[in-house]
């Protein structure tokens, strides 16, 4: 994953990662690990601040998943009812599931969980709350990231 981080640094206008969350997280979970990044030094595309008011959300989504470096898929039990739903949160993560570029951050729930609804994503190796703090979490991000 090292390299096609490394490899993806040139292009232009580019964030370090995109965070894919749940709406019901976004002034949660989603907030704080976006505010762990940031305070990091990690760019983070979140739709909380990149959707202006009276765009199209799904064009802005589709536009910060290019422009970003590495997906984050902050797993929660909200996100995998949005799985489940077929709404946006399942589009982004389609779409981040066909890059090589993502990683799986489970938060009050576990992977098992995650396996049941969403096999793909659950095989990929990433970071659980439960064993970490989110500090610790956006901490193993930012040095994933660093170039």
């Amino acid at each position: 994953m090292r390299r096609t981080v490394e490899s993806r640094a040139a292009l232009p206008d580019l964030r370090d990662v995109f965070l894919c969350h749940a709406w019901d997280d976004r002034q949660g979970a989603a907030k704080e690990l976006h505010d762990q990044l940031e305070s990091r030094g990690v760019s983070v595309w979140f739709s909380e601040k990149d959707v202006a008011l009276g765009t199209s959300l799904l064009r802005e989504i589709d536009k910060g998943l290019a422009k970003s470096r590495v997906g984050i898929v902050l797993v929660t039990p909200a996100l995998l009812r949005r799985v489940r739903g077929e709404g946006i949160a399942e589009k982004e993560l389609s779409a981040l599931l066909a890059r090589d570029l993502l990683v799986p951050i489970v938060h009050d729930t576990t992977y098992e969980a995650l396996r049941d609804v969403s096999p793909l994503l659950g095989s990929r190796s990433g970071l659980s709350t439960t064993e970490e703090s989110m500090a610790a979490v956006a901490a193993k991000l930012a040095e994933l990231v660093a170039v």
